[in-house]
């Protein structure tokens, strides 16, 4: 009979470990309902979100539009033909990797110029951020992703958990979960 408890809590274990990390991570939805398109004040947006390394933004856009990472000089001067990373598909995630000042800008002539430009402080843990500057070019190693649903991301602040929860928390109770399924 022991061996069935420790099987239980082996696999609650296992489960809780698949579950945590992307209960951590926050998915923004650049522009909220308005989305990417002209006529968004994104300074505001930007300001009013706290993001971290390893949350993502979602930018949901038109066919009219793209979604281009560029450097903090391209984005000052709207500058296009650079971009470290480009996209067109209407529904663009960026996975933040690393801490910094990211810039994005549409690559569609005209559209930064209007506005259509986005600086985005990210923090190097949850609640670190501060409001976004163009001092601090990114190092590129944003990954994007294009999701295969256009549907709009849920844009909370908070992990689902209510609180920051260390990927060690997981490990531990990996460990614990293996030992008393060897010794039972």
């Amino acid at each position: 009979m022991a061996g069935v408890g420790a099987g239980f809590v082996c696999v609650v274990a296992v489960v809780f470990c698949m579950v945590v990390p992307s209960c951590l991570a926050t998915v923004y939805t650049v522009g909220d309902t308005s989305g990417w398109t002209l006529g968004v004040d994104y300074t505001t947006w930007a300001g009013s979100n706290t993001i971290a390394v390893g949350d993502s933004i979602v930018f949901n856009y038109g066919s009219s539009h793209s979604v281009d990472e560029v450097s903090a000089s391209d984005y000052k001067s709207c500058t296009t033909g650079n971009a470290i990373s480009s996209d067109n598909t209407g529904a663009t995630t960026i996975i933040l990797k690393t801490a910094g000042t990211h810039y994005f800008i549409c690559g569609v002539a005209s559209h930064c110029s209007s506005g259509m430009k986005l600086a985005v402080t990210v923090g190097s843990g949850s609640g670190s951020t501060t409001p976004p500057s163009s001092s601090s070019p990114t190092d590129g190693t944003s990954t994007v992703t294009s999701p295969t649903t256009k549907s709009p991301a849920i844009n909370t602040h908070e992990s689902s958990l209510g609180a920051v929860v260390s990927p060690f928390v997981g490990l531990v109770i990996t460990w614990v979960a293996s030992f008393v399924l060897i010794f039972s």
